[in-house]
């Protein structure tokens, strides 16, 4: 398929970390969920970066404050909604596959400009989506997040929120609480995440991995999986792995990925990567094995023709030589 690519020579192990740096991590999940222990070493503790980050607001729009929520049986959808978003893990476990929590990637819970905030996205739909070939509901965005990026095939129900669940409801009344006054159908600044520019030549894998173990490494750990705070809940989620995101996620495009990345990591330091190093890292941390994506139900080459015509590493060789997309499971529970 002719598409751009980056450079795979090959994929080096990650370096050991010594620098103090500030983590590299997908998360935020603090807000409005549980308080986990502050990691270890000099990773940011989520509470503290998010104070940071908040402060990044749009100039055009804000989202109203947490204790502005009314009460009633609207405000309590709302509430529970936010915790949905903040603690996925425990408020939405059923439909829970990776090790992710939705602010993870809706960074503050859903409010930040730069991390797809839900005040940006609530007015843009129903829309028509390339990647489903139709008009999509809010709801079926939503339960597009649960099957992808929640990898609902692993959880379980095995699959993401039937239709009119009222989980997919109390996240839909956060979301519009959160659009409060925001104009409908307009494009507002902070949707989504920037995409920096791309390299010429494309990403390099090998100063990608230099990147991730400077930057990164010291939250989500030389593996990529993520560091465990007590009670082996996970402080900061795995990137790669088979508790990660899916290969069909949004994420595992190399173009999104980087645009988070630069945006918004290391965790309260966002702006500070270059556009080069933001793609080489996106690359390197998705030239890892993850689980499969949902819709292949043939070989990758099949799956990789019908649905991969982007920048990723989908159907490429990893170190070793395996053919990325196969998949990364689970190990079998002993006994």
């Amino acid at each position: 398929m002719n598409r751009p690519r980056p450079r795979a020579k090959h994929i080096l192990h990650v370096l050991p970390i010594v620098l103090a740096n500030l983590g590299l991590a997908l998360t935020l999940g603090a807000c409005g969920g549980k308080q986990p222990p502050p990691p270890a070493a000099d990773c940011p503790a989520p509470e503290k970066a998010a104070d940071a980050d908040t402060e990044k607001k749009s100039e055009e729009f804000a989202p109203p404050s947490l204790d502005t929520i009314p009460e009633g049986p609207y405000g309590d959808a709302v509430r529970r909604g936010q915790r949905i978003i903040t603690d996925t893990q425990t408020y939405a476990a059923d439909y829970a596959g990776s090790a992710h929590n939705c602010s993870n990637c809706h960074l503050y819970a859903g409010q930040r400009p730069g991390a797809a905030p839900y005040w940006a996205a609530w007015g843009m739909y129903p829309d028509y989506r390339k990647k489903t070939d139709r008009i999509d509901t809010m709801e079926d965005r939503i339960r597009g997040c649960f099957e992808y990026s929640m990898n609902a095939q692993a959880s379980k129900a095995g699959k993401a929120p039937e239709a009119g669940d009222p989980l997919l409801a109390d996240i839909q009344a956060y979301m519009r609480w959160l659009a409060t006054e925001a104009p409908a159908s307009h494009e507002l600044p902070g949707r989504g995440y920037a995409t920096p520019a791309k390299p010429e030549g494309g990403p390099s894998l090998e100063a990608g991995a230099e990147v991730y173990a400077s930057k990164c490494a010291i939250c989500h750990g030389d593996d990529g999986q993520g560091m465990r705070a007590e009670g082996e809940a996970l402080h900061f989620p795995p990137l790669w792995g088979p508790e990660a995101y899916n290969w069909g996620a949004g994420m595992h495009r190399i173009n999104t990925a980087a645009g988070f990345i630069q945006g918004n990591m290391p965790l309260g330091q966002g702006g500070t990567l270059t556009d080069k190093e933001a793609w080489d890292v996106a690359a390197f941390i998705n030239s890892h094995e993850r689980p499969k994506d949902p819709r292949q139900v043939g070989e990758v080459a099949e799956a990789d023709a019908s649905f991969h015509d982007h920048d990723c590493m989908y159907g490429e060789s990893a170190e070793g030589g395996a053919t990325l997309g196969a998949g990364a499971t689970k190990p079998a529970a002993a006994g």
